[in-house]
Order: C-alpha cells, then sequence, then structure tokens
C-alpha cells in the first residue's frame, strides 16, 4: 500500500482530497513551480489544481524556451499576466475592467511564481518570455495564514492563498473560492498538530 496520496501526491495521513471541492473560474491559472517546491509536505498548489479545471502546473526555474507555454501564450485570443509585485505592477482589481471590455471568447490568464520569495525572483529573472508579460500585484492582501512557513514579507502569501485572492478580485461573488482557503488551513492545523510540543509556539508565534 503506498504511503503516498495517488490524487494529492501528499503523505497517506496528510491527505487532503477530503476537502477539496470543485470550483468553477472563467480566468486560467498557471502555476509555475520551483523545483524545490516539488516535495514540501506543506506545499498549497496542488489545492489549485485539483480544485480548479483549468489550471496548469509546470515545474522548472527557467521557462524561456518551454514550448507548450510559449505556443499557449502566443494563441491570438489570450491575455496573460504574471502575478508578481515589481516595478510597473498594476492593482489585480484594475484587470477587472479590462476584462469586462475583453471579447467574451477572450482567454484571460494569471501566471503564478510558486516558491519563497528568492526562488521566484530567480524565475522571473531567468524566463524572458514572462518579462514580455505585464504584471498585477495583489492589492487585496492583508495578512497571510501561512502560519508554519515564514516569509520575509509582511503580507507575503501562499500560492493557494495568491490564486484565492487573485480569483476572488476577478471574479468573487459572494465567496464562491472560499472552499481553496478551507482546503488550505485544514492542511496547515494538520501539521501543527503534527509538530512536537511547543515547537509551532517557539518558532513560529
Amino acid at each position: 500500500m503506498s504511503r503516498y496520496c495517488e490524487r494529492c501526491g501528499k503523505a497517506t495521513k496528510a491527505c487532503i482530497c477530503q476537502w477539496i471541492q470543485q470550483l468553477d473560474a472563467k480566468t486560467e491559472l498557471w502555476i509555475l513551480q520551483h523545483l524545490s517546491e516539488v516535495k514540501r509536505a506543506i506545499g498549497t498548489a496542488r489545492i489549485l489544481t485539483l480544485s480548479l479545471p483549468n489550471a496548469r502546473l509546470w515545474v522548472g526555474e527557467d521557462f524561456s524556451e518551454h514550448c507548450e507555454i510559449n505556443q499557449l501564450l502566443a494563441e491570438p485570443d489570450r491575455q496573460a499576466w504574471v502575478v508578481y509585485p515589481g516595478e510597473g505592477a498594476l492593482p489585480i482589481s484594475s484587470l477587472v475592467n479590462i476584462g469586462n471590455e475583453q471579447a467574451v471568447d477572450t482567454k484571460r490568464t494569471l501566471i503564478l511564481l510558486d516558491g519563497t520569495w528568492k526562488k521566484a525572483y530567480k524565475m522571473w529573472q531567468l524566463s524572458a518570455n514572462l518579462q514580455q508579460l505585464p504584471t498585477v500585484a495583489l492589492d487585496n492582501v492583508e495578512q497571510g495564514n501561512y502560519r508554519i512557513r515564514k516569509s520575509p514579507k509582511s503580507a507575503g502569501v501562499s500560492t493557494v492563498e495568491a490564486g484565492y485572492l487573485a480569483l476572488t478580485a476577478l471574479e468573487g461573488e459572494g465567496d464562491n473560492f472560499a472552499p481553496l482557503i478551507e482546503a488550505f488551513n485544514q492542511m496547515i492545523e494538520f501539521q501543527i498538530q503534527q509538530m512536537p510540543e511547543g515547537v509551532f509556539e517557539r518558532n513560529y508565534r
């Protein structure tokens, strides 16, 4: 019997499938995952790909010559933005108006960089095709709940939180995408419960 869930890829006892719900989003999410994230037990990108039928994930570091991604980016009916808070990034909320002006069959795509700030920056710097795309910043961030992974940014968020915030900004009616955060919170709580007594309080509070 495998120690890992075939669907979510996590250890069987840490399986997140029971909290996953299929969600409908018009916006495509592409997740570019750094190699160092692939086997992380606390990785969150899988929540997005399991929950959203039009979410896609590729692994690497330099995506400049990635044939499939470049072919998709070249499609004339696709508009793509990289979620990256660099200089000149538009607030994600500004895309709502852009989306209202688009043709019905336009494919709106957001690209998320899945890695630490340092790794995401390296991916961004190496991938010439990404630097040709406009960037957006999440202007609806308060504070992330990634309590078991420290971020150098006060408003740093996990990949699943970034996806949730982006979709909520663009398509949020009520809280359609709340199951993404519920699955994330359940995963975090499980990991905290597995820590020896006092470890979480000493290292993460």
